[in-house]
């Protein structure tokens, strides 16, 4: 049998952004937890995807969190495993090596900063982000523009999707790109 697809999924459900956020976050748990995926997620300085585990493990998913020390799950989280590594390189370098695939959602800033974080410091996995509403616009740009030119390859590591069973489909592509 084979084992589970591993992924980190960087979501925010705290600060400005996507009014819509909890209730898609609830749909890629779901969707995710009904393929298999073993989901990671990051929590750090209070920011916990609360809807994204809590979907996911009512359908039967696997979650892990990573978090910092000042993650104190609510009631509701109750026995959901949690990894606290208290420097922030080694939750994110911990997030790379446990997975084959990032997951970005449009939320706030706080989940897209941290996703950044893990790429600029090295832990270079595919990314998959889920361009609801553009909210991936500028990076997409980015990619066509500056990334096409520089990095071979490219669009083996950063894709965009446009609704959950795409990002679905783009994570299960990048990960057998790997192998």
């Amino acid at each position: 049998m084979q084992s589970p697809l591993t992924v980190a999924i960087f979501a925010s459900d705290r600060g400005p952004g996507d009014p819509e956020r909890a209730s898609l976050m609830g749909e890629v748990g779901r969707v995710f937890a009904r393929k298999g995926a073993r989901m990671l997620c990051l929590a750090e300085n209070a920011v916990l995807p609360v809807p994204l585990i809590t979907a996911a493990r009512t359908a039967g998913g696997t979650v892990e969190i990573v978090a910092d020390a000042s993650i104190v799950l609510p009631q509701a989280l109750t026995g959901v495993p949690i990894t606290v590594l208290p420097d922030q390189a080694e939750r994110l370098a911990f997030l790379a090596r446990s997975s084959v695939a990032f997951v970005a959602l449009p939320g706030s800033l706080a989940s897209i900063s941290a996703l950044f974080g893990a790429w600029a410091a090295g832990n270079v996995r595919p990314v998959v982000m889920l361009n609801r509403h553009r909210a991936f616009e500028v990076v997409r740009g980015f990619a066509a523009d500056v990334l096409a030119a520089s990095v071979s390859h490219h669009d083996r590591n950063i894709q965009f999707a446009d609704s959950v069973e795409d990002l679905w489909n783009k994570v299960v592509w990048v990960s057998e790109q790997k192998r």
